[in-house]
């Protein structure tokens, strides 16, 4: 089947790409960079011509409230609208382990406002919520800096590899609509400090981490179980010392 990728060159999207043409489907990585805008309209109706799926792993720029509540409505708009047009029978979108859980978040409100346009467009769909990748959490430790310090929430935590989120969201997109969510997560529920001094330890870095109940991640306070997927989720087989050895090898 054709399968359109929005966001198809980046970190999630060329795994999603590579496996879907692996098993014989046609997959169409759409993005800026191919001539396709989700924000102006750009190439939207040439691209998704004759697709079955569309799956949507596209990200905001910003992770400004408003900035990204404007991308994600915007953009989110601008594709359920070419989808109807073109006939597109499954609307796939990924999503994040947790955005009903911490709404005061301004990154998961965009979310939410996204899934709820999605869910009110009639286009068949499915919502893939993901834990927080590996890929980010240098990034999610560099947020938490404070000087010499981390300052993580002492909550669960459950990382997944990129490449298990992508192969997740492609059984998705070849599968009949599900009409609803599922979680995907990796296959370690850890304290997320916990996780983060391993995690220092391993990289060299010379950085303290400090348990802190009131630390702020991504600007919102998380409670015990925001960001770990429930019962009946699917879990990764990649555990993050094994995914660092490999990447740190550079397989």
């Amino acid at each position: 089947m054709k399968v359109v990728v929005i966001g198809g060159t980046g970190l999630i999207g060329s795994k999603l790409v590579a496996k879907l043409a692996e098993q014989g489907h046609e997959a169409v990585a759409a993005a800026p960079s191919t001539g396709v805008n989700t924000l102006t309209g750009e190439g939207l109706a040439e691209v998704l011509a004759g697709a079955q799926v569309v799956v949507d792993v596209s990200n905001s720029p910003s992770f400004e409230p408003a900035a990204v509540m404007e991308f994600f409505e915007t953009s989110t708009g601008n594709l359920l609208a070419a989808e109807a047009a073109a006939g597109v029978g499954h609307h796939v979108a990924l999503s994040v382990v947790g955005t009903d859980r911490m709404p005061e978040n301004g990154y998961f409100a965009a979310k939410i406002a996204q899934e709820q346009l999605i869910e009110k467009s009639g286009i068949p769909y499915s919502l893939v919520h993901a834990t927080q990748f590996f890929e980010f959490a240098r990034a999610i430790a560099d947020e938490a800096t404070d000087g010499d310090t981390v300052r993580i929430a002492p909550v669960r935590f459950q990382p997944i590899a990129g490449e298990e989120v992508a192969q997740a969201v492609g059984r998705v997109a070849v599968g009949q609509p599900l009409n609803g969510r599922v979680e995907v997560g990796g296959p370690d529920n850890v304290r997320m400090d916990e996780f983060f001094r391993d995690a220092l330890a391993a990289w060299g870095d010379p950085r303290t981490v400090v348990a802190d109940p009131q630390a702020r991640y991504y600007g919102s306070v998380p409670g015990e179980r925001t960001l770990v997927p429930g019962e009946g989720a699917l879990l990764g087989t990649i555990h993050y010392r094994d995914w660092l050895g490999r990447n740190a090898a550079g397989k």
